[in-house]
């Protein structure tokens, strides 16, 4: 059993579950082995009720108490539950789940595990877990590893397949020399694979753990040193000149630019003009005005007989980029003549683009991947800009470059990154920072707050959207099951359309929907046909919505600081004042204090500076942070150490073999030749 064997080979995967498995996108043994735990529960000993701690997940056992109360709200069922033991009393609330009043017998004992609220006198658990007591017994102590899993499919099933998988599979031969593993303190591949899913102890999962990220840093990081020897000889086959067009456009702009923005537009219009081929990232918050300079270049760009092309993340995003042009097309008769290249369309639309790019009568494409598909000629493709690079990964970004004669490449990012890493991880790239907001942005309002706020939130998500507003909330999972103790997006949906006014419009987004479902939902979203959406982290990038003035964050404690500033910015875009609710279900001194430096700042670099300084080993036991260039296992804040590390073993490597010539490294080559080819991910999240 290899990488490639079929995942319905796995002893045990009938047709069914192969089903369920790829709807996580699993369809081979390497897939499922390659899907690491999300988290590791360890069930501690059941505590008695009034030793119970706020905001802790803790198990109790105690006895029902009479029979459960049921009710009913709309489409919401509701099922309160009283419990007692010999120190006191707790309620438990149960929703859309009425069957348990027939599971739960007055008098029966049970352990309930979940997160424990503290409301005045009395505690309180929202859908805990229930457990007999043996069965609670036989799992205490150890770290049971947690999937992302998919309804139907559960983590028991997900484990036996992956402890089966493990027993068959065939490793290949260790591709790092021994003195390279001795030299970085690195166990076997073997070792890891197997300890990161059913680890002893924390210390030897976090030396698996270890392992695991270095190898996605190392092979990222080779890949850029790599692109970074190619790219920085390169000569300015299309040297541009400013012309009368950006002076004109910039005049007739209802805005100044920041002196920020003026700084960073003075570095690529020097790089358009030199002797080199520009390869510059330009990084600036969300809000900072980075799509401007984007407009300008390629505004130079057309203005000096060639093409410019502008890749965005999502389909929604691409579209709000190719209205946004059109507008300054109609309203200040600048020389673009735009075309939209996008996935959906269909194949007699797609086809007429092409000949226009083809023929040069388009001179600005806008779109998806579908840029750098085959059927895409360009006639003389002198400019690319990627938007959020670190969606698409080095390869995508080469093959949109390879379209053109060497064609200079703006990449634009919101994502805050300390300079010391950026450096590290734009080593490929020059990078230029707007780092000032334009004087018109109201600041955003934020509140730090545990679970009992809830209710008042949901009044003030009601009055925004009575006045006309918009609302995201995120939430940390896709659906139940997943773990159990965080809120998803499919039952909060469901909760919050029933505790809201009937006419405000509840939605839900997240990342396994399909492409077109995901497009719609954003569309009718943009178009306020939807005034609250419930989502993951997927609307991180990819959607502008003026009139959202509400963003609320549950479970806020399990996501990075870096990650919340930049769902943050999906509000704060229009005129009206924002406001951003981030709710902790766990009320620790340190949580609550890491969470109110959102509270202090809205500048994203110092977030993610706080980030980098707080966030240690022990945070890798909780929920993946997604977005940070889409690493399965690796997180740039958390990993920092590692991160610095894999750099300075790239970079001795390529001192003493560069092309991996020696006999040594014969087997890392042919392992970083695969791993390069997996950097190229058209999925967005």
């Amino acid at each position: 059993m290899n990488r490639d064997t079929p995942i319905i080979e796995v002893k045990g995967v009938g047709e069914k579950t192969r089903k369920l498995f790829q709807k996580l996108n699993i369809e081979t043994v390497g897939d499922l082995l390659h899907s690491y735990p999300r988290d590791y529960e360890v069930f501690e000993d059941p505590v008695q009720i009034a030793r119970a701690v706020s905001g802790e997940i803790q198990a109790v056992y105690a006895a029902v108490c009479g029979i459960p109360n049921e009710k009913k709200i709309r489409r919401l069922t509701i099922l309160n539950v009283n419990i007692a033991d010999e120190t006191g009393t707790m309620v438990l609330t149960f929703f859309n789940m009425p069957f348990l009043k027939k599971v739960l017998k007055p008098g029966g004992f049970y352990v309930f595990r979940g997160n424990v609220q503290r409301h005045g006198s009395h505690f309180t658990m929202e859908q805990p877990r229930i457990f007999p007591l043996e069965e609670y017994k036989k799992q205490t102590h150890c770290l049971n590893p947690r999937y992302a899993l998919t309804k139907g499919l559960t983590n028991g099933a997900f484990r036996k397949a992956v402890r089966q998988a493990l027993s068959d599979f065939v490793f290949e031969e260790e591709y790092y020399p021994e003195e390279f593993l001795r030299q970085y303190g690195l166990e076997a591949e073997r070792r890891a694979a197997e300890t990161i899913h059913f680890p002893a102890d924390r210390e030897s999962l976090a030396e698996a753990r270890k392992r695991l990220v270095f190898d996605e840093f190392f092979s990222f990081l080779f890949l850029l040193r790599q692109n970074k020897r190619f790219s920085d000889g390169l000569e300015n086959r299309f040297r541009m000149f400013e012309t009368a067009d950006t002076v004109r456009f910039l005049e007739q702009l209802p805005f100044p630019l920041t002196r920020a923005q003026k700084k960073v537009w003075q570095e690529i219009r020097d790089d358009l003009g030199g002797n080199r081929c520009m390869n510059r990232l330009v990084q600036g918050d969300v809000g900072s005005g980075k799509t401007i300079l984007a407009v300008l270049a390629l505004l130079m760009t057309a203005a000096n007989g060639y093409q410019g092309a502008l890749m965005a993340p999502t389909e929604v995003l691409a579209m709000q980029h190719y209205e946004t042009i059109c507008g300054y097309v109609k309203e200040y008769g600048i020389a673009f003549r735009p075309v939209l290249l996008v996935g959906s369309m269909t194949t007699a639309e797609k086809r007429e683009v092409y000949a226009k790019i083809a023929s040069g009568e388009a001179n600005l494409v806008i779109g998806t991947h579908a840029l750098i598909q085959a059927k895409v000629t360009y006639r003389a493709l002198a400019l690319v800009v990627t938007d959020e690079q670190h969606r698409f990964g080095v390869r995508q970004r080469e093959s949109l470059a390879e379209k053109g004669e060497s064609p200079h490449i703006l990449v634009m990012s919101a994502t805050p990154i300390p300079r010391t890493l950026a450096i590290i991880l734009y080593g490929d790239l020059h990078i230029s920072v707007v780092d000032e907001l334009p004087a018109n942005r109201l600041p955003i309002k934020n509140c730090v707050v545990n679970t009992s706020y809830r209710p008042r939130a949901y009044q003030f998500i009601a009055r925004q959207v009575e006045e006309g507003r918009q609302v995201y909330v995120i939430c940390p999972q896709v659906e139940e099951g997943e773990m159990e103790d965080l809120e998803n997006v499919v039952d909060y949906a469901e909760k919050l359309a029933g505790v809201l006014p009937s006419r405000i419009r509840v939605s839900y987004l997240h990342g396994r929907m399909r492409p077109a479902d995901k497009n719609r939902i954003m569309e009718e979203f943009a178009a306020h046909s939807i005034d609250v959406l419930v989502s993951t982290t997927v609307i991180e990038v990819g959607i502008n919505v003026p009139n959202a003035t509400v963003m609320m964050v549950e479970n806020a404690e399990r996501f990075g600081l870096a990650q919340l500033h930049q769902l943050r910015g999906r509000v704060g875009r229009g005129e009206h004042q924002s406001y951003c609710i981030f709710v902790s279900a766990q009320e620790k001194e340190e949580t609550l204090e890491r969470l109110q430096i959102l509270n202090r700042s809205n500048d994203g670099f110092f977030i993610a500076s706080e980030d980098l300084k707080l966030r240690g080993p022990g945070d890798m036991f909780g929920i993946r942070q997604s977005g940070e260039f889409a690493f399965r296992m690796g997180d740039i804040y958390t990993d920092a150490a590692v991160l610095k590390q894999a750099s300075d073993a790239v970079d001795r490597l390529f001192q003493a073999d560069p092309e991996l010539q020696q006999p040594e490294n014969q087997k890392l080559r042919e392992h970083l030749k695969n791993a390069a080819a997996s950097q190229v991910d058209f999925r967005s999240i």
